[in-house]
């Protein structure tokens, strides 16, 4: 499995905060307590990551921003709805295709349990 052992620890740190603070927040409280266990569990990470894009060998002034980057490798996007919808899969995708990384976390903390997705390119 890809990137086993970080998975494991950046769905840890999810959990921790979806178990202290439930549904119901906007995803900006989220993206904020989850830092804060990121820090707490030496996760490495890069908040708000901007998602350089390439057209034909050339940077365009448009990018994505994760949420996360973790370890270099991993894009982590957080959600807070009811459910993880295709839209959030094809952004994922998107965000994939333009960094060349193979590993994505959708995680949704709008569930009354805790949702993730891992999604390799």
């Amino acid at each position: 499995m890809l990137y086993k052992e970080e998975v494991y620890q950046i769905v840890g740190a999810a959990m921790e905060v979806h178990r202290e603070l439930g549904a119901g927040f906007l995803e900006a409280v989220y993206q904020e307590a989850l830092e804060k266990e990121f820090i707490y569990r030496k996760i490495p990470y890069i908040r708000e990551q901007k998602l350089v894009i390439y057209y034909k060998g050339e940077q365009l002034s448009k990018y994505y921003v994760a949420d996360f980057v973790c370890y270099d490798k991993i894009i982590v996007e957080l959600k807070a709805s009811q459910q993880l919808t295709s839209d959030n899969e094809s952004q994922m995708l998107n965000y994939l295709t333009a960094t060349k990384m193979r590993l994505g976390l959708l995680i949704n903390f709008g569930a009354k349990s805790l949702e993730y997705k891992r999604m390799i390119m």
